[in-house]
């Protein structure tokens, strides 16, 4: 099986080089890398069902039929999801994040597991099977080719004359039509030196992921021996005291917000601090962000020393515990107030837009310890859950189209205040071109000047995308005029 796997990995390496090779050259990713990713995830399952571990045991055992590991299909499909955001979206400083987060949500789909040292590090477990995978892969194409029952040989044969027929026959066709001639053009890759060396690089690197693929679906790291013993109870008192206290505090600091959010002459009550209502609301975000990441590592240290033998225990835990999740998302939500009114002020930036997206999505973790911790005693689908909810969190932001939500944003604030930062606006993608086309001109113009010399080079086609495709006919409808002076507004606002 190791042979096959191996010849699979290859045929892999082969469609990486021939689909993200183009890409890589002209530096726009695109449909490409669905299809790359697809292979790897082909390669993975093949070889996760192979060795029984597509199927629970237990349930075939039991005579019910056999039932799909869903962890591992969720999570796969979710990696594709998300290289899917190469095709839909142009946003490289959005892109790559997610391509990363594909390949780690691929990784612990691969590896399996239910605790939280199997999820962390069933999603970088990759790394280190790309380097395990090339003896076993190597011992399993040499065994292919010396076996004359090996695989190796008939798909390579298959292959070669799959590549000769193609050959032949399209060369006749490109000869016979032109119209057939100009979408070959796009599709046969260029040859020549360098970017023989740049599909050799895509190549290489889809192998190497389709082979640690194929090598974790056969054997995942024993990660559940990472799994720490149960902890020592602490004492009712012991425990439950510092809890209180913070609980007490976060009670304060919520009183007080409440007070200063639902006041009705807000500068009058903010003068003692010397700042005006845009300064408080952005003093302090940073802070709330950390608190609410610590308030998650409080929760968990508390949930594994909290005393849980008798009855009275387990309310208190529960009650304390619940309390400081609920201020937690209290605070959740003062850190987003004091975002958006920011954001009010002073428009919506790339950065901003991140920070509010990753505090949105703290507030949803807080909302799935609680329900673990506080309502259900036990919870092994918490680590699980959690680093869905991140892979979700990141397609949902795909679909809101990170740059298009930017300008849009700020294409509005224009029209309200007549306030706009061009310079910052011609930095944004492809992605922006519908919203920034309905600024009145000579503003339009500038915005997507830029924008409209990165879309005039030719893409091969499998670096097509779908924003930038939005963007070409947008432009060739309505072309960014190059005459118009844009020095006044090249200035922030």
């Amino acid at each position: 099986m190791a042979s096959s796997l191996a010849v699979g990995a290859a045929i892999a390496g082969v469609i990486g080089a021939v689909t993200l090779g183009p890409a890589l050259r002209s530096g726009e990713l695109g449909v490409g890398v669905v299809i790359a990713a697809a292979a790897i995830a082909y390669v993975t399952g093949t070889s996760a069902w192979s060795a029984g571990r597509l199927v629970r045991p237990s349930s075939a055992a039991r005579g019910r039929g056999a039932r799909l590991n869903r962890t591992g299909v969720v999570f796969v499909l979710l990696a594709l999801c998300l290289s899917a955001t190469a095709a839909v979206r142009d946003a490289d400083w959005f892109v790559v994040p997610a391509l990363f987060l594909a390949v780690a949500a691929g990784s612990y789909g691969a590896s399996g597991g239910r605790s939280w040292p199997e999820v962390l590090g069933g999603g970088i477990a990759v790394v280190p099977a790309v380097g395990c995978m090339m003896p076993w892969a190597g011992q399993g194409a040499y065994r292919s080719m010396s076996s004359g029952r090996g695989t190796a040989w008939p798909v390579i044969r298959t292959g070669l004359i799959a590549a000769g027929l193609i050959a032949v026959f399209g060369a006749l066709f490109v000869g016979a039509d032109a119209a057939f001639g100009s979408l070959a053009a796009g599709l046969v890759p260029e040859v020549s030196p360098g970017s023989v060396i740049v599909y050799g690089i895509a190549g290489v690197g889809v192998l190497a992921l389709a082979g640690a693929g194929a090598f974790l679906g056969q054997a995942p790291p024993p990660l559940r021996l990472l799994v720490p013993e149960p902890a020592k109870p602490a004492g009712r008192w012991s425990w439950a005291v510092p809890i209180a206290a913070l609980d007490l505090l976060f009670l304060v600091f919520c009183a007080i917000q409440a007070g200063v959010f639902l006041a009705d002459d807000k500068d009058k009550l903010l003068r003692s601090t010397g700042l005006t209502y845009a300064e408080y609301a952005r003093e302090g975000f940073f802070q709330l962000v950390v608190v609410t990441v610590l308030v998650l590592a409080v929760v968990a240290a508390a949930e594994r020393y909290a005393p849980s033998a008798g009855r009275g225990d387990r309310v208190t835990v529960r009650v304390l515990l619940g309390l400081l999740c609920a201020l937690t998302l209290v605070v959740v939500a003062v850190a987003l107030r004091r975002l958006y009114l920011y954001e009010e002020t002073f428009g919506w930036t790339r950065l901003r837009l991140w920070v509010h997206a990753f505090e949105l999505w703290l507030g949803v973790v807080v909302v799935l310890v609680a329900v673990a911790g506080v309502v259900k005693a036990r919870a092994p689908w918490l680590p699980r859950a959690v680093a869905a909810s991140g892979a979700v969190a990141m397609i949902a932001l795909a679909a809101v189209n990170p740059d298009g939500f930017i300008a849009e944003h700020n294409v509005a604030r224009y029209k309200d205040t007549g306030k706009i930062d061009v310079s910052y606006l011609q930095d944004l993608s492809a992605d922006a071109v519908p919203a920034l086309d309905r600024l009145p001109e000579p503003v339009r113009s500038c915005a997507l000047r830029s924008i409209a010399i990165d879309l005039d080079d030719g893409e091969p086609a499998m670096s097509g995308n779908l924003a930038r495709s939005r963007a070409r006919e947008i432009l060739d409808a309505r072309p960014a005029d190059e005459n118009v002076d844009c020095s006044s507004w090249s200035r922030s606002y």
